[in-house]
């Protein structure tokens, strides 16, 4: 028996609020959310039942569900973005309180719109998530050592959360070609968010936050040696006084997609064996691959 699942996706659809949402339309027939042109048609998505069945078939006791990096929308403006991030969480609240205890909600929190941090932490101080999810990168204004989070943090830290960093849309159009924006932006992108992390100090500052990394932890792992170097060498711009990365690194919690098993191996050497963590991706192509 696994008894936990730290990375599924599904997309909340109440049809009746989304015709209020601007940019957002529902296709009943074909089951395809349209968000701002970009067609969603990954039908499991819409289907809380179906990510129980597969957990039954593979013996998962329960699984922590976050929204895919399509329905970050991080281009809104503020006013939008507080309208839609309350829509998503509502929604997928209620998804999760209906699966008799299978599954529990990841907040999403929308890093791009530091103003709107406090509100929605204040709103969601006494409800029923088990934590939250936060879009490593996709909008320049996400920069995981920047003071405007330290508020953000010490709620967090005080909860003693649980925070799902997952990859957003890469920015850089070098990677737009042959797929290459998830097969390398992805990792890319949560190892620049982890970096930030520890080159600021913020996980040994905060020990109660429980950071989780997608994707066996991106490139991070790979890289902490070499950040570990820019330590040993004083390079510009490093506080040498902080934490040292690699005993920094022992705090992160990384699900098990690694896609290689050296990459496994390493991060069992880098984050410490009980902290990878199994995740499956569900139900996307570039997770596990189980049905």
């Amino acid at each position: 028996m696994i008894e936990l699942d730290v990375h599924t996706h599904l997309a909340p659809v109440n049809a009746q609020a989304i015709e209020a949402i601007p940019g957002v339309t529902w296709d009943p027939v074909n089951e395809a959310l349209t968000l701002d042109g970009h067609r969603i048609g990954i039908r499991d998505l819409f289907h809380a039942e179906r990510l129980i069945t597969r957990m039954d078939k593979h013996h998962i006791r329960h699984a922590l569900v976050s929204i895919p990096p399509p329905l970050y929308r991080q281009h809104l403006s503020t006013d939008q973005a507080l309208v839609w991030t309350r829509y998503l969480n509502d929604e997928l609240l209620k998804i999760t309180e209906q699966s008799n205890g299978r599954l529990d909600a990841l907040y999403y929190l929308p890093l791009e719109h530091p103003d709107l941090l406090t509100q929605l932490c204040d709103e969601y101080a006494a409800t029923r998530f088990k934590g939250v999810t936060l879009a490593a990168g996709g909008h320049a204004e996400i920069i995981y050592s920047r003071k405007e989070y330290d508020e953000l943090w010490q709620w967090l830290n005080n909860g003693k959360a649980f925070v799902f960093l997952h990859p957003g849309c890469c920015q850089d159009p070098r990677l737009t070609p042959f797929y290459l924006e998830n097969l390398i932006g992805n990792p890319m992108e949560t190892g620049v968010a982890a970096a930030h992390l520890v080159m600021a100090g913020i996980p040994a500052r905060y020990p109660d936050i429980r950071f989780c990394l997608a994707h066996a932890g991106g490139t991070f792992p790979s890289l902490v040696g070499r950040i570990e170097r820019g330590f040993d060498t004083q390079r510009p711009g490093v506080n040498v006084y902080l934490e040292r990365p690699l005993k920094s690194a022992k705090r992160f919690y990384v699900d098990n997609i690694a896609h290689h098993p050296g990459l496994l191996t390493l991060a069992s050497e880098v984050f410490g064996q009980e902290h990878v963590v199994y995740g499956s991706d569900w139900p996307f192509p570039m997770g596990h691959g189980e049905t």
